[in-house]
């Protein structure tokens, strides 16, 4: 505890005051150590070491055992921020026990994730929430409140919200820069963070790794200010890791490492999470930007009050912390179990029931498929003290048969194989210590604990992975060496990952995917380890089929009165952070082992286990009934039973769109989802299953939908009946659109309610709409603007299943023209142009990549007085900006401005425009459209007025 007059209760006005008080004792050298992630204890003062960070995204990950709750993006299928803070509660419970046993354990944790879902191939789909970002801020508000408890003076952990901004690719992630014009990022990205952030229940935020517009998110002042700006509360910002090395090194944005780390700083970044736990090269490069002049102590002081802000929220230097009574015991709890299967249950979306669900614990029953007898945890997961697969709950829960024990069998559809080297004629096995050799017989006895049969999984994609059929157990390569003693797929260079390669003479060699090296025989002594650099080099094996899993998968459809087919994928494999997904369809190995058990069994139930959406083939969309859940924790299985057999009604729906084919999601590196046409919002795809989508075991009639305007928004009223024979829990959904809207306006959910039913009850719903539903990015006004014109509340069981709509007229502000200065950012269409950074650190100009693009304004006031431009070089050769008036339906060039040689990229010069012959009509003062051209490397920063000049930079 800090010395003397810092100690004592701490109330909400006293944290300045501590704050400053610390802040004055301590010296220069001490601050900047406090700048680095991992920053030592002040022992004259009290101070003990301290780390930000500890990993909370669904549990305590990388600390031990914690209970594992389902991944977000299934918690998210649950539509209920209350859940969420249940769950968040006990996750933060945990993290304080395992403080409380471990005082290096940080009470800052990094989560929630509140990246919009935009894009199903992200391979990080399973962290987020939701494609809609008021949705996914609801549910992140509700997850960090339990997180942060509800004591107004401290807090039980201090919540960071991931990843700041624009972040939804894997694919060469640090150095990919999304194109955000306004209008998407003030109406699709910031409202994800802006909910969270306005309700007080976060203390901290991580930049991603990528750029926006041409700028590194770590160091993009303007959009960490706006950040700010939506509280009065201290917000501390911490790089993700590596982050700053990478702004002089993968992103070449500065010079040199010394100038980059300055620029985060003055940008308002305040810890710096790189080198792993060494804090020495980031001090020691803060030192240099000191002496260098490029930052001052002040800047120091104010990213260091902000790391201490954090700590005494979380009551580290208060002795009447409420949650000090939280003990290394609070682990693993009777209701930590219990809510881990209740979140499962809620985690389940059924998407088709032909009369199939739910389903009787009777007769015989087969589960199939890789995922029927797998828990798997994710890299972000923790050590669960237990798990219950969904054949586990299957064999504890089926009636018994005939002889007295449920009739149950369980296929996983892995090939079991022997693999015989052509170079040592013994197969491969791997012995008492787990090595791998290749001087195995099969016609030996078989030896305990070893493993001459393997059982090949093919996750699709060619990545495969060999278990021992005896033990069950991953070969894994660690450096050369192969060892078969993996139970699963795990790290940050996954091990156990593998790819065959089939030669020309029905050979067979295996390359580990992780080092990239292929299985080769020791000369002497028949070891076996990844050691050959080709497949040249490498063994070959001749593959013998032992048991085909297909054929072992419909035998035991046909025999079977149920038959559940879990497919899906691993986390680890296909997608997950630094590697996005190849691609949308279920993989080909298990669309085929599907089709094969549908066609042993055509009431088979097809159960998708996934951390993200698929499209299907006609096989799979033929499925008698098709229930999605993600990976759902150390419950996975029991909470997925209990609404297969209809002991827990199924209320999931679907955070995000499913849609029918890979093209119809859009391109996963365009972040333009106005001009793209992409997610729900724009999209006019069929999707396969749509936002919102879910299905009860009953029947949901919607009847009638009354609004009522106000002031802050509008009520909608809407009236549901169950028309069915069970009970249900139906999630009413509103949504809003404009057809007729002057630009171009999504139809965006707009309020949501969970509502119980019981058979033939009749309830009317009330859903608050926030005006805020009605508004857009006024690019002519600056801000966001509900504008006079014709809406629409639409109401239904999913964002493509609206059946009841009202037509609302809504006063609002009326639209007027774009007016001069014109910043060229600030464009209603474009085409072959690009956003990126007027200067290195404020400020955004259009460029023409290609050599030729344009931008076009509808109705701007002044055109007449267009006399300068801004721009800038992105290389030497002709370049120019052409103005275009556009009237009657055609473009007519009438000013033109040249860019002087020799400018530099961020050297933004204002050149005067000269007039250019025209056979149009003379330029109005308020024309309806405007073009702008623009020619060779020019970087465009906006159109100015005589003596206004153009504003270039405003944010």
């Amino acid at each position: 505890m800090p010395q003397q007059d810092t100690a004592g209760s701490t109330t909400r006005q006293d944290v300045p005051a501590l704050v400053g008080d610390l802040l004055a004792r301590l010296t220069d050298d001490e601050k900047v150590a406090m700048l680095h992630q991992a920053s030592p204890a002040v022992e004259r003062l009290g101070l003990a070491p301290f780390t930000t960070g500890a990993e909370v995204l669904h549990g305590v990950a990388w600390l031990g055992r914690a209970t594992m709750y389902p991944q977000p993006v299934g918690l998210a299928a649950a539509w209920d921020p209350d859940l969420l803070r249940r769950v968040g509660t006990q996750v933060g419970t945990e993290l304080r026990a395992k403080q409380a046993a471990d005082p290096a354990v940080s009470r800052n944790v990094w989560a929630p994730v509140v990246n919009p879902l935009r894009h199903p191939l992200w391979g990080r789909n399973e962290e987020g929430y939701s494609e809609d970002p008021h949705l996914t801020a609801e549910l992140a508000a509700g997850y960090a409140l339990g997180l942060r408890g509800d004591d107004p003076r401290l807090w039980r952990t201090v919540p960071t919200l991931k990843h700041f901004l624009a972040y939804n690719n894997e694919t060469d992630r640090a150095v990919t820069s999304a194109q955000l014009r306004p209008r998407v990022l003030h109406e699709y990205e910031l409202p994800a963070y802006r909910g969270p952030i306005e309700a007080g229940v976060v203390g901290a935020v991580m930049p991603s790794y990528n750029l926006v517009n041409g700028r590194p998110n770590h160091v993009a002042r303007e959009l960490l200010d706006l950040l700010r700006s939506w509280t009065h509360e201290s917000v501390l910002v911490v790089s993700d890791a590596g982050a700053p090395t990478n702004l002089s090194r993968s992103e070449r944005y500065h010079p040199d490492p010394v100038e980059a780390h300055a620029a985060a700083l003055l940008a308002g970044v305040d810890s710096f999470t790189d080198n792993g736990p060494d804090p020495e090269p980031t001090l020691a490069l803060v030192r240099e930007a000191l002496e260098r002049g490029l930052i001052t102590m002040a800047d120091v002081d104010r990213a260091v009050a902000r790391v201490l802000t954090v700590r005494v929220r979380s009551g580290e230097f208060d002795p009447d912390d409420p949650h000090a009574g939280i003990t290394a015991e609070h682990l693993d709890l009777p209701e930590h179990r219990a809510l881990a299967r209740e979140s499962a249950g809620r985690a389940v979306v059924v998407l088709r029931n032909r009369e199939v669900l739910p389903l009787t614990p009777a007769g015989s029953v087969a589960v199939i498929g890789p995922l029927a007898d797998r828990v798997l945890p994710d890299w972000y997961a923790g050590t669960p003290p237990y798990t219950v697969s969904l054949a586990d709950a299957v064999r504890a829960r089926w009636a018994a048969g005939p002889g007295g024990a449920p009739d149950v069998r369980v296929v996983d559809g892995s090939d079991r194989v022997a693999l015989r080297s052509v170079g040592t004629g013994g197969y491969l096995r791997a012995g008492a210590d787990r090595v791998l050799l290749a001087d195995g017989s099969l016609a030996a006895s078989a030896v305990p604990g070893e493993d001459v049969l393997w059982d090949v999984t093919d996750w699709g994609h060619g990545v495969l992975t060999l278990a021992g059929a005896d033990t069950g157990l991953l070969l894994r390569a660690e450096g050369e060496q192969v060892l078969a003693d993996a139970t699963r797929p795990q790290g940050w260079v996954v091990g156990e990952s593998w790819r065959g390669r089939r030669h020309d003479d029905d050979t067979w060699s295996f390359q580990h995917l992780g080092t990239g090296r292929w299985l080769r025989t020791e000369a002497y002594g028949g070891g076996v380890g990844a050691t050959a650099a080709s497949p040249a080099e490498a063994e070959r094996f001749v593959r013998r089929v032992v048991r085909s899993g297909t054929a072992a998968a419909a035998a035991a459809a046909r025999e079977a009165d149920v038959v559940l087919c879990a497919v899906g994928n691993d986390p680890h494999l296909l997608g997950r952070e630094t590697q996005d997904r190849p691609g949308l369809a279920l993989p080909t190995p298990m669309a085929e082992l599907w089709r094969t058990v549908q066609e042993a069994n055509p009431a088979a139930v097809l159960v998708l286990v996934s951390s993200y959406p698929y499209a299907l083939d006609t096989a799979a969309r033929g499925a008698a009934a098709i229930v999605w859940t993600c990976h759902g924790g150390q419950e996975a299985g029991n909470g997925l039973l209990d609404v297969l057999l209809g002991e827990v009604e199924p209320s999931g729906r679907l955070p995000q769109t499913w849609w029918a084919t890979e093209a119809d999601a859009g391109d996963l590196l365009d972040y333009d989802i106005l001009g793209a046409g992409t997610t729900y919002w724009y999209s006019e795809a069929e999707p396969l299953f749509a936002f919102g989508h879910g299905l009860t075991y009953s029947r949901i009639g919607y009847e009638s939908l009354r609004v009522e305007t106000g002031e802050a928004g509008v009520l909608a009223r809407v009236t549901v009946t169950n028309t069915g024979d069970r009970e249900a829990t139906e999630v009413v959904q509103a949504y809003t659109d404009a057809p007729g809207h002057p630009v171009r306006f999504p139809r965006r959910l707009a309020a949501h309610a969970r509502v119980h039913l019981a058979p033939g009850q009749r309830r009317t719903v009330d859903l608050p709409i926030p005006a805020d539903r009605f508004a857009i990015w006024d690019t002519t006004r600056g801000a966001m603007v509900v504008l006079a014109a014709d809406y629409r509340v639409l109401a239904g069981p999913s964002a493509a299943d609206t059946p009841l709509s009202v037509r609302v007229e809504l006063e609002g502000e009326v639209v007027i023209a774009h007016r001069l200065p014109l910043r060229a950012v600030d464009f209603d269409a474009h085409s072959g142009t690009r956003i990126e950074e007027a200067t290195s650190v404020a400020g955004e100009v259009v460029t023409a990549p290609s050599g030729s693009g344009w931008l076009t304004f509808t109705a701007v006031d002044g055109l007449a007085d267009a006399a300068v431009v801004t721009l800038a070089r992105t290389a030497s050769g002709p370049a120019s900006v052409t103005l275009e008036q556009v009237a009657d339906g055609a473009a007519h060039p009438f000013a033109r401005a040249e860019v002087p040689a020799g400018l530099g990229r961020h050297e933004l010069t204002e050149v005067p425009l000269e007039p250019v012959g025209s056979s149009g009509p003379p330029v109005a003062r308020r024309t309806s459209g405007l073009r702008v051209v623009l020619t060779g490397p020019v970087r465009l920063a906006g159109i100015g007025a005589r003596g206004r000049g153009t504003d270039h930079v405003a944010p």
